[in-house]
């Protein structure tokens, strides 16, 4: 779990990084769309850097495999999706559109990951 919370900080650190970033540094740069774009990958970001961090947080109260399934699947998410993101609002590159929903399905599947492994962990027994 020391991974996820490595993972986690630096993912939050640099969501604020690039959030500012695209507030300050881009805005002169790109469409209006394609802020919004690269600002829905920022708030996303920090949304599953925060679940990451959670995960270690509540680990004694939660079914270790299904809670390291849940940030694995998390990473995977917000490699793919936000990451799409970026590339597509700043080089707009549209090879990188059908790669969106993947990370999407994984920050998915990471929920339900989180859901079973609260349900399966002895907090609920």
């Amino acid at each position: 779990m020391k991974g996820f919370i490595l993972f986690g900080v630096i993912s939050a650190l640099l969501a604020v990084i690039l959030g500012a970033f695209g507030a300050h540094g881009l805005k002169a740069w790109l469409e209006p769309a394609a802020l919004q774009t690269f600002e829905i990958g920022v708030r996303y970001q920090m949304y599953h850097a925060l679940a990451i961090l959670l995960l270690p947080t509540l680990g004694r109260m939660l079914h270790l495999p299904f809670a390291e399934l849940a940030g694995w699947l998390f990473v995977a998410g917000t490699v793919l999706f936000s990451g799409s993101l970026y590339l597509l609002a700043t080089l707009d590159v549209w090879v990188f559109g059908p790669v969106t929903p993947l990370g999407g399905l994984c920050f998915i599947g990471g929920w339900l990951m989180f859901l079973f492994a609260a349900l399966k962990g002895p907090a609920y027994e």
